[in-house]
């Protein structure tokens, strides 16, 4: 692989800069925060929350009895379908609303979708499936074939009931099973509820005045109309030719597919409220000598190296195996220290902090002024300049949605003085009092990811012991034992952001909490019991750990970032995208947990009863 050195950056103004952060992120709050957002059941469930890629084909209702319901069939749904039945747990079923597994990588095909991290760290199971992605950043059908892989090579597709949404949850305590509704009429009982479902599966639509009274063609960019646009994710769009298209949005979905559509269409407006921040995207195919290289556990040490640079920082001497914009900072970092000799800086966490948080701001001024040398009109190129710290936002990686600007049919409306587009009419989009007609609008406008839980899931109800909502029972926080179980709701596991550990992989999250959960369910199975829940006290007990490893900087870096999902639009108590995390960090939770496993006692949990009932 690439021999990786830092960047060169500028030097800044550092207190200047905080100010113009400040400032930029102030006109760009909105009061109403995650609620400027519409739910897309809402009257637009033909739009958006329809299957475009595989037709729902009527079948008869299915009735019966399980031992475990995985809820969801990307990454971590599969991955804890996989370990639970490496357990020798094999009564199991995974309900997934898609036509097949893949999850966010299922649902996003629009053209230019590429991960924009590190793919040998990002896809999970690679060593275990024996595979090694074709290039450093996989295609969105590269992901989603791995997911394919990952569901024949563990026999999960017999376990799968496709095209299948969960709406109800109740836990049934005479016979301590889940009861699960379906859209299809299924009554189906578990033991055991993993719920699984990402939140990339459900996009949201920008509340704008009139967004129902347009009377051209409109769609979300996860649900991608190429019966409309022509061409596939490679782009030619070529019914595009004749038409002036919207794009809403300027994220991660944004960037990967206004350079196609600005290829394509005959005029391109881009509405931008927040200017997304734009490394090279670089990257190449995979070394076939390099991979025949890898040793076993080469994943697993090209994951805590990356995760080295995104949390904490290298060590002297330490490589940089990623080598990409997410480790720049921690990469220049280290240079500052080689070249200055002040590694035992790091033994002070607060002057650690402030060293990082320089070699941040140089690295944003490095790729502001990446765009005055690529975007040739001033004031285009002042308008896509992000003022924000280095992961207030989602990174974008693109060598070609710079130069998008360059072309005469693309125009970009920034609107972030007036906090958005003012309306939607019947023939286009206002903005700053003008209106722009078109023939298609794109919304690439983003999920439910940090909106309130019953807008992520759409299950409701969703009740556990006692009739108790776990809607409510999360009101004010999440409650849980290690992020993966809640009081109050015997035999149902959580996945994702809640109170655990983090790191730059998040596939390697879902592969802890899988590890950890199929050892639950197995041992409650052993142990005769018919259900298993934290105590009370635990549950409390695991609050007060968690709120005791946060830090003051942590929430004031989230408080002081531009509004966007990974802040909850900049609420007054923001919600960070991350949950409430275990902040001495993922390794240290992953030792905590192997620790718990090995004890045996299952410490904090309570098992209730003798076998259930069926």
């Amino acid at each position: 692989m690439q021999r990786c050195t830092p960047t060169e950056t500028p030097d800044i103004d550092h207190e200047a800069l905080r100010a113009k952060y400040l400032a930029e992120r102030d006109k760009r709050i909105r009061p109403e925060g995650q609620r400027q957002y519409l739910v897309t059941e809402d009257g637009f469930a033909g739009y958006y929350a329809d299957d475009p890629y595989t037709p729902s084909v009527p079948r008869e209702p299915i009735a019966e009895d399980v031992d475990v319901v995985v809820l969801g069939g990307g990454w971590a749904g599969l991955v804890a379908a996989a370990r639970i039945k490496q357990a020798g747990v094999t009564d199991l079923r995974i309900i997934e609303l898609g036509g097949d597994f893949g999850g966010v990588w299922y649902w996003n095909r629009y053209p230019g979708i590429q991960v924009d991290t590190d793919s040998y760290c990002y896809l999970p199971l690679l060593e275990e499936t024996g595979y090694v992605p074709s290039e450093q950043y996989a295609s969105g059908k590269e992901c989603f074939e791995h997911a394919q892989r990952i569901g024949k090579h563990f026999g999960l597709y017999e376990n799968a009931i496709f095209s299948t949404k969960v709406d109800a949850l109740q836990w049934d305590e005479e016979h301590s099973r889940w009861l699960i509704a379906t859209n299809r009429g299924d009554d189906i009982r578990a033991r055991f509820v993993v719920m699984c479902q990402g939140p990339f599966n459900r996009p949201k639509l920008p509340g704008i005045p009139g967004i129902t009274d347009f009377q051209g063609h409109m769609f979300h960019s996860a649900r991608w109309d190429y019966a409309y646009t022509g061409g596939d994710a490679g782009g030619g769009m070529d019914r595009l030719a004749d038409k002036k298209v919207a794009i809403i949005g300027t994220g991660a979905s944004g960037v990967g597919v206004i350079p196609h559509l600005a290829r394509s269409a005959e005029h391109l407006y881009v509405f931008q409220r927040t200017p997304s921040y734009i490394h090279e995207r670089g990257g190449a195919p995979t070394d076939p000598e390099w991979a025949r290289s890898l040793e076993p556990g080469w994943q697993a040490e090209r994951r805590r190296n990356f995760h080295t640079a995104a949390f904490e920082a290298f060590a002297p001497g330490q490589p940089d195996l990623v080598c990409d914009g997410w480790t720049e900072v921690s990469r220049n970092l280290a240079a500052h220290l080689d070249a200055t000799g002040g590694w035992a800086q790091l033994a002070d966490v607060e002057r650690f902090l402030e060293l990082k948080e320089i070699q941040d701001y140089r690295t944003m001024e490095r790729v502001r002024r990446r765009v005055d040398e690529v975007v040739e009109d001033p004031a285009t190129a002042e308008a896509l300049k992000p003022y924000y710290r280095f992961l207030c936002k989602r990174p974008g990686f693109s060598d070609d949605y710079l130069p998008a600007f360059n072309r005469p049919n693309v125009t970009l409306v920034d609107v972030s003085g007036t906090k958005g587009v003012e309306r939607i009419t019947a023939r286009g989009i206002v903005a700053h009092g003008t209106e722009h007609e078109v023939d298609c609008i794109v919304f690439a406008s983003g999920f439910e990811i940090t909106t309130d839980l019953d807008r992520r899931l759409g299950i409701a109800p969703f009740t556990g012991r006692g009739g108790r909502s776990l809607y409510e029972h999360w009101r004010d926080g999440y409650r849980t034992l290690h992020g993966m179980t809640s009081n109050g709701f015997p035999n149902l596991f959580f996945t994702g952001f809640l109170q655990g550990g983090v790191t730059a992989a998040i596939t390697l999250i879902f592969e802890q909490q899988a590890e950890h959960i199929s050892y639950v369910i197995a041992e409650t199975l052993a142990r005769g019991a018919s259900s298993v829940e934290p105590t009370a006290e635990a549950q409390d007990a695991w609050g007060e750990t968690v709120r005791a490893t946060a830090t003051d900087y942590a929430a004031n870096f989230n408080r002081e970032c531009t509004p966007g999902y990974y802040n909850n639009e900049g609420e007054q108590k923001p919600r960070s995208h991350l949950g409430e995390p275990y902040w001495l960090g993922f390794y240290a939770f992953d030792d905590l947990l192997r620790a718990w496993r090995d004890d045996g006692a299952m410490e904090g949990l309570a098992l209730g009863g003798g076998p259930a009932a069926p």
